[in-house]
């Protein structure tokens, strides 16, 4: 199942920077798919008993005790395929960290890399700072036209790459499934989560909850649900979900 420009998720831009996110593709009738494997679990019927009649049915409230029972591993049976364009590399790495997922990014080593200002992410900090800002932009580049120099040594790009800086702007093409993807959202739309990472996060949620409403009505972090899980709190915790997608 896949989509085009008109199901992307809107941009989200500071100054030049911009960050798409595109629901590539996606488990069909992920809630459905969710409340079948779950009753296979707990009634004496086939597995192709759950292709027909009241077992294809998608049970709200039999999702909602899965997912406050911990019993999530239904939810693995179903993942999403996402595009990103416009992350910085500070954020890819943190990205990988998340082990229960794919990921296919762009490479340094074969792509040449562009000498465009606009190829580097600017944190809003550096954005809002006149005197950061100009000190961020003459480092960038300066390190492009070292890149362009190398370059054109003949040194190999896998190597002149060394010199480029973390907030380089990538691509990538990452697959979760859903049990995976409420951990990502549990941890990284905290408001302690990096500002970048946190912003992908709620672009991410906006689009499962399109496709997947049931799954993902109690993805996000544990303020909305009354319990904070960070050892050290912000204070200052969600007040519902419209608060943290949409404001």
């Amino acid at each position: 199942m896949t989509f085009t420009g008109a199901e992307r998720c809107s941009r989200f831009c500071y100054e030049n920077n911009e960050m798409d996110v595109i629901l590539l593709s996606y488990t069909p009738e992920p809630d459905a798919l969710v409340a079948a494997a779950a009753r296979i679990c707990y009634r004496d019927i086939t597995a192709s008993e759950l292709l027909h009649g009241e077992e294809q049915k998608l049970s709200r409230k039999l999702i909602a005790e899965l997912f406050s029972s911990g019993h999530m591993s239904t939810f693995e049976h179903v993942s999403f395929t996402f595009g990103i364009d416009g992350l910085s590399r500070v954020s890819s790495h943190q990205l990988v960290r998340h082990r229960v997922a794919s990921f296919s990014q762009q490479s340094q080593r074969y792509v040449k890399m562009t000498d465009d200002p606009d190829a580097v992410i600017i944190p809003p900090s550096i954005q809002d700072n006149p005197e950061a800002l100009r000190l961020y932009a003459e480092a960038v580049r300066k390190s492009q036209e070292t890149y362009r120099e190398l370059s054109g040594m003949g040194i190999p790009k896998e190597d002149a790459r060394f010199i480029l800086p973390h907030g380089h702007s990538t691509r990538l093409v990452m697959t979760m499934n859903a049990r995976e993807l409420h951990h990502f959202f549990s941890l990284r739309l905290c408001r302690r989560a990096q500002w970048e990472i946190h912003e992908l996060a709620r672009k991410m949620l906006i689009l499962c909850r399109e496709k997947a409403p049931v799954l993902f009505e109690k993805a996000g972090p544990g303020c909305i649900y009354g319990k904070c899980g960070e050892a050290r709190t912000c204070g200052k915790p969600y007040k519902d979900m419209e608060e943290l997608l949409f404001v």
